[in-house]
C-alpha cells in the first residue's frame, strides 16, 4: 500500500483526513481559474474603497496618522484571526467560509455607505465599518490559501502563484486608476457602491467552483488545540519555514511603510487624480512580473532569486523617497512592485512544497499572522513617525513620510543579504526539488 508521501510523489491525488479519502487534483486548473476570477472582482472593489476612503480621510484630516489608523482598523481583524480561520479551514468546507466571508463583509461597506448619506461621516465610523468588514474577510485568505492546494498539482503551483498576485496587485494596479477618475466626477459613495456590487459576482464564482469539488473529511473529533498545536508544528519543527514566515513578517514592515506613506507623499504636492495615475503606473510592475509568472513560473533556484528581488526592492523603496517628481515616482515605484511577484512566487514555493496537504489551512492561518505582524507594526507607527519627523523638522508630512520609506529600503536590503547565506532556507529548496 502506498504511503501518504508515496501518492504525493507518484500520482495527482491528495489524502484527506482519518478516512484516508483521496481527491483527484489533476484537471482542476479551470475550477482554479474561475475561483481566481472571483478574486480578482474582489479585490478590484476592495481597492476602490481602500483608495477612496484613504483620500477622503487625508483630506479631512490632513495626518498620515488618522489614515494609517483607519488601514490598521482594516487590517486588525485579519490579523488576529488568522489561526482561527486557519483551523477552521481544515475543519470545514473551505468554499463555504470564503462565501460567509465575502458575503458578510459587505455589510461593513455598506454601513460606512449609509451614514455617509445621512450625513458627514466622521472618523470612528469609518474605523468600525472597515473593521467589521474585515472581520469576515479574515475567514478567506486561509481558505483560499488551502482551495489552492486541493485543486492543484505542484508543477502548478508556481504559475498559479503568479495569476494570484495579479489578483493581489489589481487593488494597486487597476483599482487606483479608476478611483481617481472617479473621484474627478463623484465622490467616494460611489467606490463603495462598486465595491459592494463586485461582492455578488465574487460569491458566485466561488459558489460554482464549491459544487465541482468533493468535499473533504474533517476531522472535527480533534480538538480545536490539537489543531493548532499540530498547524504550529508543521512551521516550528522546519527551521527553514520558520525563517522564512520570520522573513516575511519583516518584509511586511517595509511594504506596510510604503503602502502608508505613499500616499500622503504624493498627496503632499499633487492631487487624488495624480495619485490615482502614480499608483497604476507604480503597481502595473507587479502586473508584468505577474504575468511571466503566470506563463513560465520559476523553475529553480528559489533562494536566489528570493534574495536577488528583495535585495532590489529594498533599492527601489530607497529612491523612491528620494525627490517629489512623479516622474522619479512613477520609474522607481514600478521597479519596487516588478520585484515582488519574484519574492512572493519564492517565498510561496518553498514554504508550500514543505508543508503536508492536510495541515495547509491551519498551516496558513499561522504563516499568515506572524507575517502580518509587519503590517501592525508599520502601520501603526509609520504615519506617527512621518507626522513627527515632518513637524519636528518643518519639512512637511510628505518629505517626513519620504525618510520613513527610504529607512525601510535599506533595512529591506540588509535583510536579503541574510537570507542568502542560511543554510536552513537553502535546505527548503533541496526538499522541495
Amino acid at each position: 500500500m502506498l504511503t501518504y508521501n508515496q501518492i504525493n510523489e507518484t500520482t495527482d491525488y491528495q489524502t484527506y483526513g482519518k478516512a484516508g479519502i483521496i481527491m483527484k487534483k489533476s484537471g482542476n486548473f479551470g475550477k482554479f481559474m474561475l475561483l481566481w476570477s472571483g478574486e480578482l472582482v474582489s479585490s478590484i472593489g476592495g481597492g476602490l474603497t481602500s483608495f477612496g476612503l484613504g483620500v477622503y480621510v487625508f483630506n479631512q484630516t490632513g495626518s498620515a496618522a488618522s489614515m494609517a489608523l483607519i488601514t490598521l482598523l482594516g487590517f486588525l481583524p485579519t490579523f488576529v484571526f488568522s489561526i482561527p480561520a486557519g483551523v477552521l479551514a481544515d475543519r470545514y468546507d473551505r468554499r463555504l467560509l470564503m462565501m460567509i466571508g465575502d458575503g458578510f463583509s459587505a455589510f461593513g461597506i455598506l454601513y460606512i455607505l449609509i451614514s455617509m448619506y445621512l450625513g458627514n461621516v466622521a472618523t470612528w465610523q469609518i474605523g468600525i465599518g472597515v473593521f467589521f468588514s474585515s472581520t469576515f474577510q479574515a475567514l478567506l485568505e486561509p481558505a483560499y490559501r488551502a482551495t489552492v492546494t486541493d485543486l492543484l498539482t505542484k508543477e502548478e503551483y508556481s504559475r498559479a502563484s503568479g495569476l494570484v498576485s495579479i489578483a493581489g496587485s489589481s487593488r494597486y494596479l487597476i483599482s487606483p486608476l479608476i478611483a481617481g477618475l472617479l473621484l474627478s466626477i463623484s465622490d467616494v459613495k460611489l467606490l463603495m457602491i462598486i465595491d459592494i456590487c463586485t461582492f455578488f459576482l465574487t460569491l458566485a464564482s466561488t459558489a460554482v467552483v464549491r459544487k465541482g469539488i468533493e468535499k473533504k473529511s474533517s476531522d472535527t473529533d480533534e480538538s480545536v488545540l490539537n489543531s493548532l498545536k499540530n498547524g504550529w508544528g508543521a512551521i516550528k519543527g522546519n527551521k527553514g519555514i520558520l525563517v522564512l514566515v520570520l522573513v516575511s513578517s519583516a518584509i511586511t514592515i517595509f511594504m506596510g511603510v510604503f503602502q502608508i506613506l505613499a500616499e500622503p507623499l504624493v498627496l503632499s504636492f499633487s492631487d487624488s487624480k495624480t495619485l490615482g495615475i502614480t499608483e497604476t503606473i507604480c503597481a502595473s510592475g507587479m502586473l508584468v512580473s505577474s504575468v511571466f509568472l503566470g506563463i513560465r513560473g520559476i523553475k529553480k533556484h528559489y533562494v536566489f532569486v528570493l534574495t536577488a528581488s528583495l535585495a532590489l526592492a529594498g533599492l527601489f523603496i530607497f529612491a523612491f523617497g528620494w525627490k517629489d517628481n512623479i516622474i522619479l515616482l512613477c520609474i522607481f515605484g514600478f521597479g519596487f512592485f516588478v520585484m515582488l511577484p519574484f519574492a512572493n512566487n519564492c517565498l510561496d514555493y518553498l514554504v508550500r512544497t514543505n508543508i503536508p496537504d492536510e495541515l495547509q489551512g491551519r498551516a496558513w492561518g499561522f504563516i499568515g499572522f506572524i507575517s502580518q505582524i509587519g503590517y501592525i507594526i508599520s502601520f501603526g507607527c509609520s504615519g506617527i513617525l512621518s507626522d513627527f519627523i515632518g513637524n519636528t523638522f518643518g519639512i512637511g508630512v510628505g518629505r517626513g513620510a519620504a525618510i520613513v520609506i527610504q529607512i525601510s529600503g535599506v533595512l529591506l536590503l540588509l535583510i536579503s543579504l541574510v537570507i542568502l547565506k542560511l543554510k536552513s532556507v537553502k535546505k527548503l529548496e533541496q526538499t522541495a526539488a
